[in-house]
């Protein structure tokens, strides 16, 4: 009888645990409440299908030779998104019409050239010194032995093309007088197919203090569908989005639940997925500082990391639908009252 009475006191201290942690975390669900609902599907509104393609046409095409780090043609990739902010009068975060952060040749190993990131900024209205980052690495694989492109349309000309209507998006809010209370970095990044090697030379060289970055919100293929999802094509993989912040995973889902319904599929943020895709793109640079994260990913199909990976096969209005889901997020981050914090900070967690 004594064990059994002390075995139950144990069972019950258990249960009291349990249902503690569960109502810490209701309460950081219903503290996120959504912002800007209007303005948030107006501008939403504004990244379209049809201008994702024309995007992407361009920028997977021949004219970039497969975009490998280092070669002439992902330096004319990266003067074409430099033109592109230029002409959206999107700023560089240089006070100039530099766009470029150079990376020498010496950063690299195997004989890559120097390179370079491409970065444009939104300033906050209100609190410019806290950041969000949304980035997509620009390169790819270049040509093969037999002199055949890889195009990369959807690894990343999808992340890129996205990226670019996102910080369209949001200038267009700042011209009517909506601009992001916190700044918004638009990082397009090199190198990442070379083992993200771009976003490595950003958090050691960061433009801005890496303490005052908040968020990276990081899309590297999210135009295709897998095989797991033939029948049910309305998904996207998240992963690291609760690693380093219960608040950024359950306010990306909240924003999700209100405007897109999209299915947010998780089973590639196992601790012991054996992908490990978690630490193969450029997100996993800013997690290992501490940064909370989401990598935004349609995972792998039959033309990943194939020549035959073109703007025909992308799915644009599945492109478009993720991409708004991607600036919907970003505008919650960039405009909710409280900024977001990591678990450890978390009182509402910690209490």
């Amino acid at each position: 009888m004594k064990t059994f009475c002390i075995l139950s006191a144990f069972a019950l201290v258990g249960t009291c645990a349990t249902t503690k942690y569960t109502t810490k975390i209701q309460n950081l669900k219903d503290s996120i409440y959504i912002v800007d609902s209007t303005l948030v599907v107006n501008y939403a509104h504004s990244i379209t299908a049809e201008e994702l393609s024309k995007t992407l046409h361009a920028f997977a095409s021949n004219n970039f030779e497969g975009r490998k780090t280092g070669e002439e043609g992902q330096k004319l990739a990266a003067q074409f998104l430099t033109d592109y902010y230029i002409k959206e009068k999107i700023a560089s975060p240089f006070r100039d019409s530099m766009y470029f952060q150079n990376i020498p040749e010496t950063f690299f190993s195997n004989n890559i050239k120097a390179s370079e990131n491409v970065l444009a900024y939104i300033e906050g209205s209100e609190k410019p010194n806290e950041l969000i980052i949304i980035s997509a690495h620009l390169d790819h694989l270049g040509v093969d032995d037999s002199g055949d492109i890889y195009f990369g349309a959807d690894d990343n000309g999808s992340g890129t093309s996205a990226v670019m209507e996102i910080a369209q998006a949001f200038q267009q809010a700042k011209n009517d007088g909506h601009g992001p209370k916190r700044s918004i970095l638009f990082l397009h990044l090199t190198a990442e197919e070379i083992g993200t090697q771009g976003s490595l030379y950003y958090t050691q060289n960061p433009v801005f203090p890496l303490e005052n970055t908040i968020a990276n919100l990081n899309i590297d293929m999210i135009g295709r569908i897998d095989n797991i999802h033939k029948e049910d094509k309305n998904y996207i993989y998240l992963i690291g989005s609760d690693r380093l912040s219960k608040e950024l995973h359950y306010l990306s889902e909240k924003v999700n639940n209100t405007y897109f319904n999209i299915n947010l599929d998780y089973r590639f943020n196992a601790e012991n997925d054996e992908n490990r895709y978690y630490f193969r793109s450029d997100h996993y640079n800013f997690a290992a500082h501490g940064i909370p994260v989401i990598f935004y990913f349609n995972g792998e199909h039959a033309d990943y990391h194939k020549t035959t990976d073109t703007p025909d096969k992308i799915d644009y209005q599945l492109l478009q639908n993720r991409t708004r889901l991607i600036f919907a997020t970003a505008w919650q981050l960039a405009n909710q009252p409280n900024k977001l914090v990591v678990d450890t900070k978390n009182q509402l967690l910690l209490n």
